[in-house]
């Protein structure tokens, strides 16, 4: 792709990962922050990968002119995502709907930063259409441990939702949240949706589809 950038003189978007930063040692966490990544286990090959990646473009910028953006994106939660695709806010979304225990791995104090999903689309076009290359973080601020996440699904789906605990994966990290003074300043970007407004539009479309998922099966 970013030898089609060069031969067609193309503006090139990477969408990179907050997970470059692996299980900082730095909070929040800043694009001058080079990381703490495992680069053998088991979730490396996508840490590593969207590092080779920022590389690559880089390389491509530097070495042939190519115009790159890179943004490195925190999780995002929005209507439309796939139900079991494994992410935290579907998980506790999709189990909560059908009646089951959200699942916590480890013991729930983790925590992630989740941006509604219009307003990275604001910041990714804010990004292509500016002159900085990155990379820019792109997130929501806003800071819940797994267990906070748990309650806010619980007070938008179902107050009677329980939890079930399991162990935790290989090299989770422990802390992520953004600093976005950099996006704020270059890009005049910040995410807009708390994840108390966002988290109802994206339930709505959840229902939905479950709902029609076990229309289908007793079809």
């Amino acid at each position: 792709m970013l030898g089609l950038a060069k031969r067609v003189g193309a503006r090139f978007l990477l969408t990179s990962t907050s997970e470059v930063y692996g299980d900082p040692l730095q909070h929040p966490q800043k694009e001058t922050y080079w990381g703490n990544v495992n680069p053998i286990g088991e979730r490396s090959c996508y840490d590593e990968g969207k590092r080779t990646a920022e590389t690559l473009a880089m390389d491509f910028h530097r070495g042939a002119g190519v115009e790159v953006r890179i943004a490195r994106i925190f999780n995002t939660y929005g209507p439309r995502m796939c139900l079991d695709d494994g992410r935290v806010v579907s998980n506790f979304v999709a189990q909560a709907i059908r009646k089951q225990p959200m699942t916590v791995y480890g013991d729930g104090q983790q925590t992630r930063s989740f941006q509604y999903v219009s307003d990275l689309v604001d910041g990714l076009v804010a990004l292509m259409e500016g002159e900085h290359i990155g990379p820019f973080n792109l997130g929501n601020p806003g800071e819940f441990s797994m267990l906070e996440l748990s309650e806010v699904v619980k007070e938008t789906i179902d107050p009677t939702a329980t939890i079930e605990f399991k162990p935790n994966t290989a090299d989770d990290p422990h802390m992520r949240k953004p600093d976005i003074s950099k996006a704020k300043e270059l890009l005049n970007w910040e995410p807009k949706i708390s994840l108390r407004e966002g988290l109802p539009l994206m339930v709505g479309d959840f229902r939905k589809r479950i709902l029609n998922e076990d229309e289908g099966k007793d079809a």
